[in-house]
């Protein structure tokens, strides 16, 4: 009679865990899938949108080639014919990994994604622990010290950080540390010198703070932090001040709940409340919005990069750009999107591990 009880008391529970592993699973299932629409969408309005002023042999090389050979160029790529016909080439070559070639210096974007893709993945990821060393703690004293001065002053501190334009933040700060006090090097990824030593490793990987590491080489890995310094604060602060306030909100939100409340009257101390028992809730927001804050990095990287002459696809996107090469700025633009689908969806499985009701 009592183990009869105890199996008829044990299994809802074990259901309930069926249940929720089949909804994360779906969840992860639909998430994942949601990606190849979104991607095919902005490949789609890139496409047509870049071939609303002309074909890109003519926008990247006109003025420069004869009418015949502007032609003969044409016909050679396939732009003489319809733009239905284009699409669906360029949409297997996608489906093949071929992004085509760019026209001004004749290199195949792919070549360009792998090479300069790994300098924005640094950089970014350099972003993101300068936003959540920025945001975190600094949202933390926020709500401690809530309606106080601190508090004012960390909440300005906030929207100057996400309102003011990061090439302005970035043109401040190498005035005040490259130039003014020589702290730190002006533009670049790495030193002559560094590239040199860079140089001598066999098979080197994109990732100089990698191969640094590999090398165990530290005057080099002085070399790599010391540039990436300043356009990993510059980007950074635009995404910590945004850190900031969601730390502060939710932090403040955690701290009057009732379980807080039974833990200061039984005498915790404060800090360990706040370290211990309302931040970790307070992540949570932050884990949810972290891939539209990569979105977001990924954009301002474009002038980052183009401020401190950091070689990544920002900084390559900016020259593509300007040279009108749109075979180029089109893939560029789509492995950029691919980045922000695949980061949002990194984010979505996270954020559904650690609160199991965002799968409903």
């Amino acid at each position: 009679m009592t183990a009869a009880a105890d199996t008829e008391v044990q299994d809802p529970p074990r259901r309930s865990r069926k249940r929720a592993s089949g909804g994360l699973g779906r969840y992860v299932l639909v998430r994942f899938l949601l990606i190849i629409p979104t991607v095919l969408i902005l490949m789609t309005v890139v496409f047509f949108l870049m071939r609303i002023t002309g074909d890109p042999i003519t926008a990247a090389l006109g003025g420069r080639l004869t009418p015949g050979e502007l032609a003969a160029r044409r016909a050679e790529a396939g732009y003489d014919r319809p733009l239905i016909v284009q699409y669906f080439d360029y949409l297997g070559g996608v489906l093949r990994g071929d992004f085509g070639t760019t026209y001004t210096d004749r290199t195949p974007v792919t070549e360009i994604l792998t090479t300069y893709g790994a300098a924005t993945f640094e950089l970014v990821m350099y972003a993101v622990v300068v936003a959540l060393l920025i945001g975190v703690p600094m949202g933390m004293v926020a709500a401690r010290t809530r309606d106080r001065w601190p508090d004012a002053v960390l909440r300005i501190v906030a929207i100057l950080g996400y309102a003011t334009p990061v090439f302005f933040v970035g043109l401040l700060l190498k005035l005040v540390f490259s130039v003014g006090l020589g702290w730190l090097p002006v533009a670049g990824r790495i030193s002559t010198r560094g590239e040199i030593t860079m140089s001598t490793i066999l098979n080197p990987s994109p990732f100089y703070l990698l191969d640094a590491l590999r090398l165990g080489n530290v005057p080099l890995l002085i070399d790599v932090a010391s540039h990436a310094v300043l356009p990993a604060v510059a980007l950074g602060i635009l995404t910590g001040g945004i850190f900031l306030r969601l730390v502060r909100t939710n932090m403040i939100g955690t701290l009057e709940m009732q379980y807080i409340e039974s833990a200061r009257s039984r005498g915790v101390p404060e800090s360990r409340l706040t370290t211990r028992h309302a931040l970790r809730p307070a992540l949570i927001p932050i884990i949810t919005v972290m891939g539209m804050q990569v979105a977001m990095m990924l954009g301002g990287a474009v002038l980052t990069e183009t401020t401190f002459e950091w070689n990544g696809l920002g900084y390559m996107l900016a020259q593509y750009m300007k040279a009108r090469d749109y075979v180029a700025v089109q893939g560029i633009v789509m492995m950029l999107a691919v980045i922000v689908a695949l980061s949002n969806f990194v984010v979505d499985v996270i954020a559904a591990l650690i609160d199991p009701r965002v799968r409903y």
